[in-house]
């Protein structure tokens, strides 16, 4: 594995430039982390609210941002390490300075108007991945530019995925894997929660340093146990909570390995199952196995959601549906289109979807498989941990 190379960035550009002739558009311009990374291949170290961010795209030359001073170290580390597909870099100051009083956050919209107007953008028009108070005052410096909000269109240039793309998300997803088979053999009754993911953390990142040394893997994973599992994400009140004898647990890992995200998330059961726990499980499973199943190029994206609902609606536990079936996925956990369960266009060979249908009992627990899943004529499950009912129930 490595960073993403050259060649995803020349993809991402010709698709980029398509969409400028589409809209008229002279230059793109992101704020926003993901987008910034998509344009750069520069992990953002900073929260853009608090430190802002240019990565600004031209159609007809080269590429620069404006970033602050903060991250002026890291970006030189990914610079020499031949990460980063942008050259031209500026940078302001967010401490007292003499030396550069024209270069303080505080006057960031000037900044980044004199870095357009040197760029010879003073009269462009732009389209933005999104809109703030800080772009409208670019605008009022330089009257004859208009920065527009292009959030729709540039969000359908990352629904499908590049080669290389997909081979980070196969390595993520085969750590993942690595990493259920270690929860698997380490849930046991009387167990914290948190002990537990805070060891299994620590596994996953010793595993990682030997497939991926020296690239960029993060980890957000947490295990949901018993009644607190009937929330999608947990009671809010997790401190002190261990795992009990009957209890389901609903274990959710996602890595995010050089930009790209997956999820991989299973329901064990610490112990024999009741029966009512049997059959909710047995349907999450049938569930998320027709969500799979629809995921064909050519079909609509609500097909997944209409193949899920139906099996569970069939199963008599409708009333126990909490969310949609997933998501897109990629860049961000959550990806495009956030509309999933509405959503009447046709899949496109190369997107990546969670497959992640759930049933929700209050008082009993949640059961959920979620799978990530890459759109083909013959759908590829990238997360391949067991889910048969021989595989998820733990002995005591």
């Amino acid at each position: 594995m490595a960073f993403l190379s050259e060649s995803v960035f020349e993809s991402r550009r010709a698709a980029m430039t398509t969409m400028m002739a589409e809209e008229g558009l002279d230059a793109l311009l992101f704020t926003t982390p993901d987008f910034f990374q998509y344009a750069t291949n520069f992990n953002l170290d900073v929260q853009p609210w608090e430190r802002p961010v240019a990565a600004v795209v031209p159609r007809e030359a080269e590429p620069f941002v404006l970033l602050n001073e903060l991250s002026s170290h890291h970006w030189r580390m990914a610079s020499e390490r031949r990460q980063l597909w942008v050259e031209d870099a500026g940078f302001y100051e967010e401490h007292v300075s003499t030396s550069n009083a024209n270069r303080r956050v505080t006057e960031w919209s000037s900044i980044l108007a004199d870095t357009l107007r040197a760029h010879g953008l003073a009269t462009a028009r732009i389209g933005a991945d999104s809109k703030s108070a800080l772009l409208g005052k670019v605008s009022e410096t330089l009257p004859d530019l208009a920065i527009e909000p292009h959030t729709a269109e540039l969000r359908v240039l990352r629904w499908r995925k590049h080669p290389e793309e997909l081979a980070l998300m196969r390595a993520a997803s085969e750590l993942s894997d690595w990493a259920q088979d270690r929860y698997r053999e380490n849930i046991r009754p009387g167990r914290l929660v948190q002990e537990l993911d805070a060891a299994m953390h620590a596994l996953i990142f010793e595993e990682a340093a030997k497939r991926f040394p020296g690239e960029q893997l993060e980890v957000r994973g947490y295990t949901l146990t018993g009644p607190a599992s009937a929330s999608p994400h947990g009671s809010g009140a997790i401190t002190g909570l261990r795992i009990e004898e009957g209890h389901g647990l609903v274990n959710i890992i996602i890595p995010r390995l050089n930009g790209m995200v997956i999820e991989n998330e299973r329901t064990y059961f610490c112990g024999e199952p009741s029966a009512e726990q049997a059959a909710l499980y047995d349907c999450a499973l049938a569930s998320n196995e027709a969500a799979i199943a629809a995921m064909v190029t050519g079909n609509s994206v609500r097909a997944i959601e209409d193949a899920a609902r139906g099996v569970i609606e069939a199963g008599g536990f409708g009333a126990h549906i909490r969310h949609r079936t997933g998501h897109g996925i990629g860049l961000l956990g959550h990806e495009f289109p956030e509309d999933m369960a509405f959503n009447d266009r046709p899949l496109e060979e190369g997107e990546v979807y969670s497959a992640e249908p759930g049933i929700y009992v209050y008082g009993l627990g949640g059961f959920r498989v979620d799978d990530t899943v890459v759109i083909g004529e013959t759908p590829e499950i990238l997360t391949k941990a067991p889910k048969d009912p021989a595989s998820i129930i733990l002995p005591v």
